[in-house]
This record gives C-alpha cells, structure tokens and sequence, in this order.
C-alpha cells in the first residue's frame, strides 16, 4: 500500500489477524473519503472500537470514526476545514485541540494529534509518564506565527488556505452527506 504521498506501508497482520486493541488510533488525511466507504475498514474499526479502551481519532480521522457509526452523542473535534461536517455523523462539534469525551478522544489537526497523544498517555500511565514522552520528544511548540487557527490567521491567509483546500473540502462534504443518509442521521435546521 502506498499513502497519499507514495511512501509504501507494508502491513504485518491481516484486519482478521489482529487482536483486540487497547487504543485504537484513526489517523486522517487526503484519502479519508475512500476509507468512509470502504466496508472492510469499517468493520474493523466498528469491532475494535466495540472492545478498545480508547478510540482516538487525529484530524479527519473523526470523520472515519463518524463513518463507522461511532461518534452519535460523542462530543468531538476535527481539522478546522472539516469541522463543519461532524454534525453529519451525529457527533456534539466541540471546538477545542484535542476532546476528551468518555472512551473518545479527537485532535482537532495534524499538531494536536501530539497534544492528544500526550493527554491519553497521561490518562493511561500518568503525568509523569506523558511527561517524559513530552521531554524525550523534545515537544516545546514555538511556532513562528500566530496562524494556527482560522480565529488567529489573518484574513488573507485563511482565505487563501480556504481556496486551497476547496475541492477536498467540496469531497468531503458529498461524502459527509452521503454517510449521513446511509446512517439515517437527519440534519436540524
């Protein structure tokens, strides 16, 4: 298999061949779409999740875990481009980096899936333990502009990170949409 930008993953295990999680991670990223269509993909994050002590999904990954049925009643966030699109799947949208609700974790983007990583590793081993992953990764954020959310970019920026994510966008919208009526979730006005 290769991902959206060629790299080759090579899997060890079958869906079939692996056992019962304790985490299961939803990553995200171009190419969710196909996977919230994708039977076989479905049903393994539907039977993993049934026993896994946490689910977490990273960036669009929530939309997946929302294909899959899992995220009516969950409060939950996503990358802010697809944020809108949780209300398709029956998730509370909750905008916030990384959201904690029972067993169900989400970061809102790629840099928030290390918050999250770091929040669940706390709640699994402790603040120390997260503390020392924190440490032993060197994760101290000192981003060199204030453009990490669509509240805090300028406008122009926004508007020209809008234009370059459209067609993803007007993608995952249709397939949103679509999910949504295979769910049988029906949008409030």
């Amino acid at each position: 298999m290769r991902d959206a930008r060629g790299l080759i993953l090579t899997p060890e295990l079958a869906f079939s061949e692996v056992p019962a999680l304790d985490v299961l991670v939803i990553p995200g990223g171009p190419g969710q779409e196909d996977l919230m269509d994708d039977e076989a993909v479905l049903s393994f994050i539907c039977a993993q999740a049934r026993s896994a002590r946490f689910v977490f999904s990273v960036c669009t990954g929530a939309l997946i875990c929302g294909g899959a049925g899992l995220l009516r009643g969950v409060r939950a966030t996503t990358h802010w481009a697809a944020f809108d699109l949780l209300q398709y799947f029956g998730a509370i949208p909750t905008r916030a980096r990384v959201v904690i609700d029972g067993r169900y974790v989400s970061a809102a983007g790629v840099t928030a899936g290390l918050d999250g990583a770091l929040r669940l590793a706390s709640i699994l081993r402790g603040n120390e333990v997260a503390q020392q992953i924190q440490l032993g990764i060197e994760y101290a954020p000192e981003p060199p502009f204030n453009s990490g959310s669509p509240q805090t970019a300028p406008p122009e920026i926004t508007e020209a990170v809008h234009n370059a994510l459209r067609k993803i966008t007007e993608r995952r919208l249709a397939t949103a949409q679509r999910i949504a009526a295979r769910l049988g979730i029906k949008l409030v006005d």
